[in-house]
């Protein structure tokens, strides 16, 4: 191999000569991986490629290995569409972990709105969303991150506007959530901004600082008053059934007692028209037989027994009629 002599201070080296023919090989496997790296490239499995020409859409590739023109002529943007993206409203994660911090800081200005009984709440919500079409995320609107918060405040105001402060802190926040759910859905289809909405949740909702005591105790109050009537239901449900039952046993043991003394009556009338009959036909007989049942009925519950003779002037001794027999029965 040919060499070159330099003097340098004196110094002697001799150096390989530098052909030419080596700067094409350079030249040409520089270019050749360059070829390489513009041409292939990898798509992850939770993303899509998108693929343009000279800036233009071309096409969207699965996730794999695939082949472009070179040289930049054709380039590929990989958009995340199974990954769920999260933007927050009304306060800011700075630090995740077991225990994340956040800060609210300065962002009074998105949190603060005005309710449908014009009262003012600070409302902190979060919203995911999962992109669905790549081509429209990337290229029908210019920003759209900025997009998607504007959109969202703008729901999130509509809703709030609509409810009373009492269901926005208190009672229908699922509701709420649902209806921005919906209305920003809605406006981002009507956009074409290829994003599909999983989910709004309010976070936090408090009445502003200032007033915050106040509605603190207004809120006591109306505990207090579920305290109460939560009370007056369990009283109620405890006697009044017991009470429609009381009213029922009695209303049972009347209609027992109705049907009983009409039976009974109505037995005693047939018995009374059976006797008249019989009086009719022999009245003697029956008028006799009448005063020996009634004396056979009445007689065993007297204790002690007189028996007087109108032709007498005295009294007649007193029988011992009971001993009497008892000692004939005997």
């Amino acid at each position: 191999m040919a060499r070159r002599i330099v003097d340098m201070s004196g110094n002697i080296l001799e150096l390989p000569r530098f052909e030419r023919r080596w700067l094409r090989w350079i030249a040409l496997g520089v270019v050749a991986g360059w070829l390489l790296l513009t041409s292939f490239y990898t798509v992850d499995a939770d993303e899509v490629g998108v693929i343009q020409r000279f800036g233009k859409y071309v096409s969207t590739v699965n996730p794999g290995l695939h082949m472009k023109i070179p040289f930049g002529i054709e380039t590929v943007k990989k958009v995340k569409v199974q990954r769920v993206l999260k933007e927050e409203f009304g306060f800011r994660t700075t630090s995740t972990g077991v225990r994340s911090e956040f800060t609210t800081a300065n962002l009074n200005s998105e949190a603060l709105m005005l309710t449908g009984d014009l009262s003012c709440a600070l409302v902190e919500w979060i919203v995911q969303y999962r992109i669905k079409d790549p081509r429209a995320y990337l290229f029908h609107v210019r920003d759209i991150t900025g997009t998607i918060r504007d959109l969202t405040e703008s729901a999130m105001r509509q809703a709030v506007g609509d409810h009373s402060v009492d269901e926005v802190i208190i009672t229908n926040r699922q509701e709420i959530s649902r209806e921005v759910h919906d209305l920003l859905q809605h406006m981002l289809d009507t956009v074409e901004a290829g994003v599909d909405i999983v989910t709004v949740n309010l976070q936090d909702v408090n009445p502003p600082e200032p007033v915050q005591p106040a509605f603190n105790g207004v809120n006591e109050a109306k505990q207090e008053r579920e305290r109460i009537i939560n009370e007056a239901l369990e009283a109620y449900n405890k006697i009044i059934p017991q009470a429609q039952g009381e009213a029922e046993q009695i209303m049972r043991q009347a209609e027992g007692y109705s049907v009983n003394r009409i039976n009974r009556a109505t037995g005693e009338a047939e018995k009374f028209m059976a006797i008249w009959q019989e009086y009719n036909r022999a009245r003697d007989v029956t008028r006799r037989r009448m005063y020996l049942e009634t004396m056979l009925e009445v007689m065993p519950k007297v204790k002690e027994v007189y028996i007087i003779d109108d032709k007498q002037s005295n009294l007649i001794p007193l029988l011992q009629m009971r001993g009497i027999e008892k000692g004939g029965g005997q």
